[in-house]
């Protein structure tokens, strides 16, 4: 099964993936937690151009388009496939519904052609279900500023954008629920983390498949 987490910067998808890849792991799963954009040596190299808000401030949306795809390419061959033909659980913070959200709907970037490189870029593999961390674009950045302040986080190129650019983001996501609703699993990230957890949780348990009964071994 393949699970992503979408919403924007400061909705706590990271912690949210992290404390449910605990879950499953916990009830005999096997889980794979990945992110985007990372998740191998290839796409950690593009993950510190892509954030770089010092030396690359002058990226143009095409190319970090395209950086971003090239990041998927390589996680989806080396990582999420082999691990789904195992027969196990991937969770990934981020995938392609970002692409369309932030360099589709939040740069104006052509939906349709879009949606060709994504296609190429992943083999059209899907998710089989998304779970969105919904979040006022406001209060996402203001969590941003202030885990930067006090906790010292990270604060990267897409971090700098302005507020109008986060709320065309946000209004991406929620023309893309429209467009398949049924794979998406909307949670308010507005509540406190335990409660997005048990929320979380209690959306998606129905959804997740059976475990593998091992086989008794043999004696005598």
């Amino acid at each position: 099964m393949f699970i992503t987490f979408e919403g924007i910067d400061g909705s706590g998808k990271t912690t949210q993936a992290r404390a449910l890849a605990a879950a499953l792991s916990e009830r005999g799963y096997e889980v794979l937690l990945t992110r985007e954009p990372g998740g191998t040596p290839i796409g950690d190299q593009i993950r510190a151009i892509v954030v770089d808000n010092l030396t690359n401030t002058n990226m143009t949306a095409e190319a970090e388009l395209l950086l971003f795809c090239a990041s998927r390419a390589q996680l989806v061959a080396q990582v999420i496939r082999p691990f789904l033909a195992q027969g196990g659980i991937v969770l990934c913070d981020r995938y392609a519904d970002s692409t369309m959200a932030y360099q589709g709907y939040g740069h104006g970037l052509d939906l349709n052609a879009l949606r060709h490189i994504l296609q190429f870029a992943t083999g059209g593999l899907t998710p089989d279900l998304t779970i969105y961390l919904d979040l006022d674009p406001r209060v996402g950045l203001e969590r941003r500023r202030r885990g930067r302040l006090l906790m010292s986080e990270d604060w990267n190129r897409l971090d700098d954008k302005e507020l109008a650019y986060h709320q065309r983001v946000h209004a991406g996501y929620e023309a893309l629920i429209a467009e398949q609703p049924e794979r998406w699993l909307r949670v308010s990230a507005a509540q406190s983390i335990e409660a997005v957890q048990a929320e979380l949780w209690s959306l998606l348990k129905p959804h997740l498949p059976a475990k593998k009964r091992k086989r008794p071994r043999k004696t005598g």
